[in-house]
């Protein structure tokens, strides 16, 4: 049984026989596309610069924490020892309303842990954390226009880790597979 001249190439190919149960050559025109949504961005397996910026910013603000918290909590002490007192400027400093700076303090407090707890979610949280620390970062920013003299390096921290958890490095980073 004879197919012909061997260099044809519509021809079956050598060494294969032309019968049932033989898989079809693939017909003509381009190839099929593969299914949408199939390809996804490889999962980024180092901490983007971006995003390790961001987490370091994060420890920057817990250590600003410390020390806010540490002259907030010193100030109402003075102010509560000098309404005690019957010196002038004792007298002066006391005018002012304790109450608000220990609940400066408090939330002092309550930020250092809450950007400890966020910098330490960096590399198991997911995409909740992304949400939760951009949310930080923004009030962040919006907290430190109240907050004058420590404000604007928390206005300019908190507008950084914003982008930077934001932009697709961070959005990659906190997508990833974990197995």
């Amino acid at each position: 049984m004879s197919f012909g001249d061997p260099n044809n190439p519509y021809g079956t190919p050598q060494g294969q026989q032309q019968g049932y149960g033989q898989p079809q050559q693939p017909g003509y025109g381009y190839p099929s596309a593969p299914p949408v949504g199939s390809y996804a961005a490889p999962a980024p397996a180092t901490m983007p610069g971006t995003v390790s910026t961001a987490r370091i910013l994060l420890w920057i603000i817990v250590g600003l924490q410390v020390i806010g918290t540490a002259l907030y909590g010193f100030a109402a002490a003075v102010v509560d020892k000098a309404k005690e007192e019957d010196d002038t400027f004792a007298t002066q400093i006391a005018d002012y309303p304790t109450g608000v700076i220990w609940g400066i303090a408090a939330l002092a407090l309550v930020w250092l842990v809450w950007s400890a707890v966020l910098a330490t979610k960096f590399n198991s949280g997911g995409n909740g954390t992304r949400v939760t620390i951009l949310v930080f970062g923004i009030l962040t920013a919006l907290l430190a226009l109240v907050f004058t003299i420590a404000g604007i390096v928390h206005l300019v921290f908190g507008i950084l880790i914003a982008v930077f958890v934001g932009n697709s490095k961070g959005k990659a980073w906190f997508n990833r597979p974990r197995y």
